[in-house]
């Protein structure tokens, strides 16, 4: 009631029947489906704990409806993950210690980093930028070349951060500028790993604009960058923008290959060890399953998108909000194609109203595109409350 959620809205979102939200509702204290309990409580953003369940940090294994399910198959989310593979040292990757210069630098940017996840990015663009041109000015007075090899690192970092700020406000003129600015910068840097992520992150950044064959050669040459060594975070994280690039394309086939190669991937990954420099935050199968989400909103496959709702509810149900808004608009999308268009509508303004709060061209843009995927002389009001919210709308 608090959310201005309908039992039918409710159920479209989470899978089920009108008749199925109000028993649920009615349960009172007893039993409950936990799958279908999380669903719904992160759909209302109610905290886990406030309905009985384990957060989903929490990786301990509990009986539903008699098989033993991880909980991060429904809260999505056991801890974490990154690599303890060892690499040799052309992958080292951090920057040399002692470096307390560089050191600082990088722990600004990864400041920034995070928070992006609760803070508009018109706020944090001028700081980050300042940053930028700081961290440029020292690497151009470095007497070394090591130094100065330490510094584009840190550069080609805070170039990267500048390009994704600018695409969540939706200049991508200026988001390509950076991120092609953090490739050459993580080049002259002769780290090859900081390359591969950074032609990675260009390559998600075109797969989400549609241009897919840009995107593959991007992943096929940060591939090349990391040759036969390879971490795990980097395989799983490239086959998910991978996956992305070919469901831009319209390729079934190829897009369940790469999310199958993420799959195994991030089995690969060692669990409660922080995630490798340039890497900010963890990766894990919830964010593989987010990925298949995604794609399946893409590809016009509500199979996809409702099959990976509950194995994706850690990203759904994450601190970072602009991403979130993101994904429940690839939910919505997935409701769309199914013809449920209240539960699409419904979840789409939740997203809207994010994106309003952060002024985020990104997630705008990205509501107005699945609102021109309804044709219709007559539209029904839940469709003509949305065109009100998004009237009018300058960022």
């Amino acid at each position: 009631m608090a959310a201005g959620v309908s039992q039918k809205q409710l159920g479209e979102a989470c899978g089920l029947s009108q008749s199925a939200v109000s028993r649920m509702e009615g349960h009172g204290t007893g039993t409950y489906n936990m799958t279908l309990l999380a669903r719904a409580a992160t759909h209302l953003h109610i905290p886990p704990r406030l309905v009985g369940l384990a957060d989903h940090t929490a990786a301990t294994a509990a009986p539903v409806d008699g098989t033993d399910v991880e909980r991060r198959n429904f809260l999505a989310g056991a801890a974490a993950v990154a690599t303890a593979t060892a690499l040799p040292p052309a992958l080292t990757p951090h920057p040399p210690a002692g470096d307390g210069q560089v050191a600082t630098l990088r722990l600004a940017t990864s400041a920034f980093r995070r928070m992006d996840g609760w803070t508009p990015s018109r706020q944090l663009s001028e700081p980050v930028l300042a940053h930028l041109r700081l961290t440029q000015t020292i690497a151009s007075e470095a007497e070394h070349e090591e130094q100065r090899a330490r510094l584009a690192a840190a550069g080609s970092e805070a170039a990267s951060l500048a390009g994704w700020l600018a695409w969540d406000m939706g200049d991508a003129g200026s988001a390509r500028t950076w991120y092609g600015t953090a490739v050459k910068a993580a080049r002259r840097a002769g780290n090859p790993l900081l390359t591969a992520y950074q032609l990675g992150s260009l390559a998600q950044f075109e797969a989400h604009a549609g241009n897919a064959p840009q995107a593959l050669d991007l992943v096929r040459e940060a591939r090349r960058q990391l040759g036969g060594s390879r971490l795990a975070i980097a395989d799983a994280w490239l086959a998910t923008v991978e996956a992305l690039a070919h469901s831009a394309a319209g390729d079934t086939e190829s897009t369940d290959t790469a999310l199958a190669a993420a799959e195994r991937s991030v089995e690969r990954i060692a669990v409660e060890e922080p995630p490798p420099w340039p890497w900010v935050f963890t990766f894990s199968g919830s964010k593989v399953a987010a990925c298949r989400l995604s794609c399946g909103a893409r590809l016009g496959l509500p199979t996809w998108v409702f099959g990976a709702q509950d194995d994706a509810a850690g990203v759904l149900s994450s601190g970072h909000d602009k991403q979130r808004a993101l994904l429940l608009l690839d939910v919505a999308s997935g409701h769309m194609a199914a013809g449920r268009l209240d539960g699409a509508f419904a979840v789409a303004t939740r997203a809207v109203e994010t994106g309003l709060r952060y002024r985020s061209g990104r997630i705008v843009e990205r509501a107005r595109a699945l609102r021109r995927g309804f044709t219709s002389a007559t539209p029904p009001k839940v469709v003509r409350d949305f065109d009100e919210r998004l009237h009018g709308v300058y960022l």
